[in-house]
């Protein structure tokens, strides 16, 4: 399923001109040989641009697509119409050498057999410059030596006749994909993707971009160990996939990978993303739903609505149709040595997606400060909240951070995991009012809230009753988070020098065995609220008289689930952004 979408992908990318053909590759060149019609040289010319890194300006080779490049670590392969000096000229910076000499003789060979019964005049240039180049003569050509420093420092080198790269010629471009068919090696066999009868690649090419893995690549599908063979089926050959269709689903997935804006980090996984028409309108689409920015809200609202109303969605100012029914596809990906392991593969329609991740939205809403701008916690700021902000690797841990992204896409339970996580988080640290760090985050929270709602549908929580302060809702373990709030509002305004609150030293344990804690706090309350005006006395006890009418006649249990847990957080959560909002309001 993974190596058809991708093979399918990088067909519309051919298709569009993005990606190339079977035969060739994407390279930088640096320089092109200006040919006569005689073989001789007319001039060097540099294809190198300028580009802006940082404040600096610098001058970068130009990307061409040229016939495929050989791979080659040592010994001598020459390569067809591209190379470097040692292959092109037979020289490098310290000039002609017996080893320059060999490239040279390879390159000569390879460029007249292949060009041989060609008449065109630009494979006849090319032909008639292999044979009356002399590599020891090099520095006497007058283009070559005012270049020779730049020529020789390893960058590609390609040819041009009459206005146009040799490589780009009809007949020459013929002739070489007509090669390149005859010289594909492997078994004949089923192709497992394209289900057509070809030759079976015996390694597939290498993944590059994914960080954790090997610089060099690494393999999506390879087999090297007797115990993962099967039929004396060696190598690849156990999952056979044609040449082309390796070829494809790699040249799509190193696409991808080059894509930066489109490339995700979630934890150690690496996540790609990409439509059937292969629109990035449509990957822009998914980017600005998945990861809002506090710029691009409004834009991700209005896709929301156009959602909701079932209009045609639109994206900046792409006035294009973009089909919602389109399949969608998600996948990431980890690093393993030489290998990379799929961590999950989740593909659906493009609106259903976006459905999924407007319904997470809807669950994690919930009132905040006026001071926080952000309307939609992205699923990667969601899943900071996890993290121990003081440690240098501040990476969720991944099989959480990969089951939370498929659940928001899906629309599935969120896992066990992420709910542990945020209680742990909230267990382990405190207030830090002078560093505005804060246990119970408003992301901590809506966590929170989604987790109850999408995964404990027995409590019957209704979203839209908790986005803020619930004054109905009669849960014991809500009431008691509110109780706490106001007491603790109480010890603040009785006390404006206070080493440690109620909450730095009770909190957790509140939390967990409120009957054993709270009458403790309430003789503390008792104490407090003495020092208080008598207006300000009236209003506490007033609210705590009121929830403490919500306690059920049974009294305050002794443990609270981890569920229950939950419920005291929000219900502290809530009575505290309502005190904030009172404070705003004055």
């Amino acid at each position: 399923m993974i190596l058809q979408s991708l093979t399918g992908y990088y067909e519309q990318l051919a298709e569009k001109g993005v990606v190339s053909r079977p035969g060739w590759c994407s390279a930088k060149v640096s320089f092109a040989l200006n040919l006569r019609s005689d073989g001789s040289i007319a001039g060097i010319i540099p294809l190198k641009e300028t580009e802006k890194r940082g404040k600096k300006t610098v001058e970068v080779p130009q990307k061409l697509i040229i016939p495929e490049l050989t791979a080659r670590s040592s010994g001598i392969k020459a390569n067809f119409l591209c190379d470097n000096s040692k292959y092109m000229l037979g020289v490098d910076a310290n000039g002609a050498g017996k080893r320059n000499l060999e490239c040279f003789m390879a390159a000569k060979k390879k460029h007249l057999e292949i060009l041989e019964g060609l008449s065109g005049g630009r494979a006849s240039a090319v032909r008639a410059f292999f044979e009356v180049w002399d590599p020891e003569k090099a520095r006497e050509n007058q283009e070559i030596n005012e270049k020779w420093e730049e020529l020789t420092a390893g960058g590609n080198i390609v040819f041009y006749v009459d206005e146009k790269y040799v490589h780009e010629d009809p007949d020459v471009k013929h002739r070489w994909e007509q090669i390149y068919m005859e010289e594909e090696e492997g078994e004949e066999g089923i192709c497992l993707v394209t289900g057509k009868k070809t030759r079976i690649a015996r390694i597939h090419n290498p993944i590059k971009g994914v960080p954790g893995a090997q610089s060099s690549g690494a393999a999506l599908v390879s087999f090297n160990a007797p115990a993962f063979e099967s039929f004396e089926k060696t190598q690849s050959n156990n999952a056979p996939v044609g040449n082309y269709a390796v070829f494809a689903y790699t040249t799509a997935l190193n696409y991808l990978l080059s894509q930066k804006k489109y490339v995700k980090q979630i934890g150690d996984t690496t996540v790609v993303y990409w439509a059937e028409d292969a629109k990035p309108v449509c990957q822009d689409l998914f980017l600005a739903a998945s990861e809002p920015t506090i710029d691009n809200q409004e834009l991700v609202k209005g896709v929301f609505e156009d959602l909701e109303k079932g209009r045609m969605v639109e994206v900046s100012e792409v006035e294009e149709n973009i089909n919602l029914e389109q399949k969608f596809y998600i996948l990431g990906l980890s690093p393993n040595a030489a290998r990379l392991s799929v961590r999950f593969f989740y593909t659906d329609s493009l609106g259903a997606i976006l459905r999924h991740i407007k319904e997470h939205y809807d669950r994690m809403e919930i009132v905040r400060r006026a001071t926080d701008g952000m309307e939609y916690l992205g699923i990667w700021r969601m899943l900071q909240e996890t993290i121990n902000q003081k440690m240098k690797d501040k990476k969720p841990h991944a099989g959480m951070a990969g089951r939370t992204f498929e659940a928001v896409l899906s629309g599935g339970r969120y896992p066990e995991s992420l709910y542990s996580a945020v209680l742990s988080r909230i267990r382990a640290e405190q207030d830090d009012k002078d560093a505005h760090s804060y246990k119970i985050t408003r992301g901590r929270a809506a966590i929170i809230k989604a987790y109850l709602l999408r995964n404990r549908q027995e409590l019957n929580m209704k979203g839209e009753d908790f986005v803020e302060l619930n004054e109905e809702c009669r849960d014991i373990a809500y009431v008691l988070g509110r109780e706490f709030s106001v007491l603790e509002a109480i010890q603040e305004e009785a006390s404006n020098a206070i080493n440690a609150t109620i909450k730095d030293r009770y909190f957790n344990s509140a939390c967990a065995t409120p009957a054993l804690i709270f009458p403790v706090l309430f003789k503390l309350k008792n104490s407090h609220i003495r020092k208080l005006p008598e207006g300000r006395k009236y209003y506490y006890e007033r609210e705590l008289t009121r929830l403490q009418g919500m306690i059920p006649s049974d009294g305050v249990p002794k443990m609270l689930s981890l569920e229950q847990q939950g419920q005291f957080i929000l219900g502290y959560y809530h009575q505290q952004q309502k005190r904030f909002e009172k404070k705003e309001e004055k």
